[in-house]
């Protein structure tokens, strides 16, 4: 079966970027008063819940508060900002491989496409400063936060994303970090080579059709071996 599309989740996938949201997190709890701060370990078990608003309400809902509709989306709008401001200040680069397969699936004329829980705002914050000012138009399809009912481990972004593109499951590999991106392209049977991250690690990544440290070990992954999953 010939590989017919590439499919990359975004946070901790593309790029270590979930620090930068933690960071941001608190500078957004800090300058509305509201007294919280995510520790490391905190956010760790925090990114088991997808979605930076569902993460504050499930959050709120621990510690026995409450809030509004419009003040989570508040917080969250300006926590989005303020990691755009971490990304545009070039702290964040791309791991291991990513770049190099991107080109080489451009090069190729392969599609690629976007599966992610998050934000357009944070995808179009992020992709500029990691990779080239026109990056967004190297996607042939991008699913986010918003355009999905449920996200991830839920397969909607999945479902869609293949439909976006005109391929089949077993035409298409995906590449992710965490076990909830794993269970939601697994339902979808995209076989899906992890690259765990740094607040993923640990996580159990049964089922997986390749795991490894990142797109470069222990062997530099490229097209023929993608392929060689279908």
């Amino acid at each position: 079966m010939p590989l017919r599309a590439l499919i990359f989740d975004v946070d901790g996938t593309l790029a270590e970027t979930e620090e930068a949201h933690r960071q941001a997190f608190n500078q957004a709890f800090a300058e509305a008063g509201c007294g919280w701060h995510w520790g490391i370990d905190t956010y760790r078990v925090l990114l088991g819940v997808t979605g930076g608003q569902e993460r504050i309400r499930h959050f709120l809902a621990t510690i026995g508060e409450t809030g509004t509709p419009a003040e989570i989306a508040s917080l969250h709008a300006r926590k989005n900002l303020l990691f755009a401001d971490l990304v545009a200040a070039g702290t964040i680069i791309p791991r291991p491989g990513v770049a190099r397969l991107i080109a080489e699936a451009r090069s190729a004329g392969l599609p690629l496409a976007i599966a992610t829980t998050t934000s357009r705002a944070n995808l179009e914050a992020l992709l500029a400063p990691l990779f080239a000012p026109d990056a967004a138009s190297w996607f042939d399809a991008i699913v986010a936060g918003e355009d999905v009912g449920a996200k991830k481990p839920d397969p909607e972004v999945y479902m869609r994303v293949l439909a976006a593109v005109g391929v089949s499951a077993d035409e298409a590999v995906a590449i992710e970090d965490s076990r909830n991106g794993l269970l939601a392209a697994s339902a979808c049977a995209i076989r899906t080579v992890v690259t765990p991250s740094f607040y993923s690690a640990g996580e159990d990544f049964t089922g997986a059709a390749l795991l490894c440290p990142d797109l470069d070990r222990p062997m530099q992954l490229d097209l023929v071996a993608l392929a060689s999953l279908l």
